[in-house]
């Protein structure tokens, strides 16, 4: 069953590239006590996650922090590696946007936001979406129709539904 506004978001570890090496994040730890917001992409560096969805955020960002926002995550069905890569390479990481891994797509699967797309190469990926949670509850959810699009989804369209 997809995640939906109300419901609570599953407790879950994803992964992030720290200083020693991979390290779990508590996504319950994450949004405890705290307003976040997460969006996910199929994965990292394809192209409208690379040109549209990430760098929506960044421009955003500073409106969010604006809006009580204490964190802003992107979650994509890769490695700790390739995210921090990523993180690197779009500059998302020096804008304040932490970057976490869903490498086996548990957490995905999980709030039923997963799919296939096997001419792309893309295999258990995430369905793009944004949402908002406060204290680990879903106040807020915008997923794509389309996963190749980034409408509904980008950091504008979820500022201006808050």
């Amino acid at each position: 069953m997809t995640i939906s506004q109300g419901d609570h978001l599953p407790d879950a570890t994803l992964v992030q590239l720290g200083d020693d090496g991979p390290a779990p994040v508590s996504l319950a730890e994450k949004t405890k006590g705290r307003k976040v917001v997460i969006f996910a992409v199929p994965g990292a560096y394809t192209g409208v996650c690379h040109s549209a969805h990430v760098p929506s955020f960044m421009r955003t960002k500073d409106q969010f922090d604006g809006k009580g926002v204490d964190e802003i995550i992107c979650i994509a069905v890769n490695d700790p590696f390739v995210m921090n890569a990523w993180g690197e390479a779009t500059g998302a990481t020096a804008a304040g946007i932490t970057m976490l891994g869903d490498p086996e797509s548990a957490f995905t699967k999980s709030i039923g936001m997963d799919f296939d797309a096997p001419p792309a190469g893309l295999i258990g990926r995430s369905k793009r979406y944004a949402m908002l949670v406060e204290d680990g509850k879903v106040t807020l959810f915008q997923p794509e129709e389309n996963p190749g699009m980034c409408e509904v989804s980008a950091g504008e369209a979820l500022l201006a539904n808050m």
